[in-house]
């Protein structure tokens, strides 16, 4: 059997609801083939308010609104037993959103996913993509069925890959290639945090380090239930010394960082942890003849400033924009419409994951005689807009971080 649609997108996580709701602003028709079925769990809950343009540009702000999620305004930077250190996303230097929240991924995306439909996608869930030719006129996927165990096929005149960490294009099209991030590893959970009122802004993402290796790092993100997402990143080699179940050798290691152990003194760990490791990933092209690949199916960077929800919404309006000229028959340069805007601001964000990690990102982080206008530019990149090339940091953000870090060691 084989059916049409204009447009299928693979994956129904924010990527790909996002893309689709736009594209049906747009009158386009739009397919999408969804292998798990929703709410299903997802890590990467602190969005960053960059994102709420994209949601708002989609038609999907009111749902998002009114889902009851946990308000989240600024970032927290914490180390051994100093004070912590607080950015507000409403103190910025870009324009736009200052505000966002933290959200169950699980609800998070069947919100959007629900938005979509009701605007007009149609959505399959429990649909595997098994193949794909996209270099005739017609491109074509093979999908099966989970629940019925049938196949089928679907024509299309592009696709749009949104599978995040399933990166199903990037694997039938031998696309992926190494990132050039170390292999690092993250253990992970939700507890009952039961942390005492007034002691803890839970309006704030908490980014612990570790007192003793600093390319060791904890997320702690509260949720509006009392519950908040914990887990900790560092190499494989560091996490493989701890010994017990997940949920044990994360306690363990939490244990070593003395605000967190006294933060979480009263918490419940009712849930098991999970681990992932080797998440960084990278693509050889972003796009082809009749595809492009948004999100993590294309490239992910690292958690450490949960951009990844954001550079999947920027990538679907991107992509979104250039996919519906194409259609109404003008000619689209996909590098320059589409990957290049992508990946200026990927660059800028890698730039500075690579100097949490080395160091010089957390020296000027955790600095206490920051200028008010160094402050601003910093919040504006924890915010998300690695995009806005006003901002010096971004502009140029090696040049800015070695001018920073050299005044910061005078």
């Amino acid at each position: 059997m084989t059916q049409h649609a204009e447009i299928v997108i693979i994956g129904a996580g924010p990527s790909g609801a996002v893309a689709a709701a736009l594209l049906r602003k747009q009158g386009r028709q739009v397919l999408v083939l969804e292998r798990e079925t929703f709410p299903r769990f997802s890590i990467g809950e602190s969005l960053l308010p960059q994102s709420m343009a994209y949601i708002e540009e989609a038609g999907l702000l009111q749902d998002v609104v009114e889902a009851g999620f946990q308000y989240k305004n600024g970032a927290a930077f914490a180390r051994g037993e100093a004070d912590a250190t607080f950015f507000d996303f409403r103190e910025k230097w870009s324009k736009g959103w200052g505000t966002t929240y933290q959200v169950q991924r699980g609800a998070f995306d069947k919100v959007l996913a629900d938005g979509a439909a009701r605007a007009g996608a149609e959505f399959r869930y429990q649909q595997t993509v098994l193949a794909a030719d996209l270099e005739g006129e017609t491109p074509t996927l093979l999908v099966k069925d989970n629940a019925s165990g049938d196949e089928y096929r679907v024509t299309a005149k592009f696709v749009l890959d949104a599978s995040g960490f399933g990166r199903v294009l990037p694997r039938l099209l031998d696309l992926e290639t190494p990132s050039n991030f170390p292999v690092r590893g993250a253990i992970f959970t939700h507890i009952e945090d039961r942390i005492p009122v007034g002691t803890f802004d839970r309006n704030k993402i908490l980014i612990t380090t570790h007192p003793e290796h600093q390319d060791v790092w904890f997320w702690t993100i509260p949720f509006s239930n009392g519950h908040c997402s914990l887990g900790v990143v560092a190499e494989p080699a560091f996490l493989a010394q701890y010994s017990g179940t997940e949920l044990e050798r994360l306690q363990a290691i939490v244990n070593e960082a003395p605000n967190l152990k006294k933060l979480l003194a009263n918490a419940h760990w009712n849930i098991p942890a999970r681990t992932i490791t080797g998440y960084s990933a990278n693509v050889k092209s972003l796009y082809g003849k009749h595809f492009a690949l948004l999100g993590n199916a294309g490239e992910f960077l690292d958690p450490v400033f949960s951009s990844g929800v954001t550079i999947a919404l920027t990538s679907a309006s991107l992509a979104a924009k250039a996919l519906g000229r194409m259609l109404d028959g003008e000619t689209v340069d996909w590098s320059a419409d589409y990957a290049v805007p992508l990946k200026r601001g990927v660059d800028a964000f890698r730039a500075f994951v690579t100097a949490w990690y080395d160091g010089r990102f957390q020296k000027l982080i955790y600095y206490k005689d920051k200028n008010e206008e160094v402050r601003r530019m910093i919040s504006s990149i924890l915010a998300g807009y690695a995009w806005d090339e006003t901002n010096p940091c971004v502009r140029a953000p090696e040049r800015w971080l070695a001018a920073l870090d050299a005044a910061v060691s005078m």
